[in-house]
């Protein structure tokens, strides 16, 4: 029997649909008030967890993966409906950047963010369609990140996938504190 080509990169395709699925469906009836609220302790408003998700995919899959310009910098430069861009890694102080005070500061118009977040999707969905198997243990350094070594295939498990299932969670979390249903089943 011969070996089916694409078949990782097929499902992961799937599932990351599923993923976007499940994050608009979590952010369905996702008021501007409820979008903005700050709950208590360091947790972040909905709305940061919810660009911080979108933009990172785009940065991470347009600029790094495709090696172009994220859309938040080419086409949807000043419409993406945040007021300020998240912190991006900086290679000369390694590690993850502190979201805390852009997260309580960002204001974000969900009317213009989500036409913008189907974008993303359809570009990452386009990037990845470009992607073979093997693409998956292409080695990627994640210096600027303070992780070392790693592949794209780890990038795209734990950087895309992982990063919208588990703030999904978050989302659906901060919801149900305000009173409102989380997730969309």
């Amino acid at each position: 029997m011969p070996a089916k080509e694409n078949q990782v990169m097929t499902f992961f395709r799937e599932e990351l649909k599923a993923a976007h699925q499940l994050l608009e469906g979590t952010m369905e009836g996702v008021t501007a008030d409820q979008a903005q609220w700050a709950p208590p302790g360091i947790a972040l408003p909905i709305g940061a967890t919810y660009a911080h998700i979108v933009l990172s995919e785009d940065g991470t899959m347009n600029g790094m993966f495709k090696g172009g310009a994220p859309l938040f910098a080419g086409s949807w430069a000043g419409k993406t409906g945040v007021s300020e861009m998240q912190p991006m890694p900086n290679p000369k102080a390694p590690g993850f950047p502190d979201w805390s005070g852009w997260g309580r500061r960002v204001k974000v118009d969900l009317a213009q963010f989500r036409p913008y977040a189907k974008a993303v999707y359809a570009a990452t969905d386009e990037v990845l369609a470009s992607l073979s198997d093997e693409d998956l243990k292409r080695p990627l350094s994640l210096a600027a990140l303070g992780l070392g070594e790693s592949t794209w295939g780890y990038v795209l498990v734990n950087g895309v996938l992982g990063n919208a299932l588990t703030h999904s969670g978050e989302i659906s979390c901060l919801k149900g504190l305000q009173g409102k249903r989380g997730y969309p089943f």
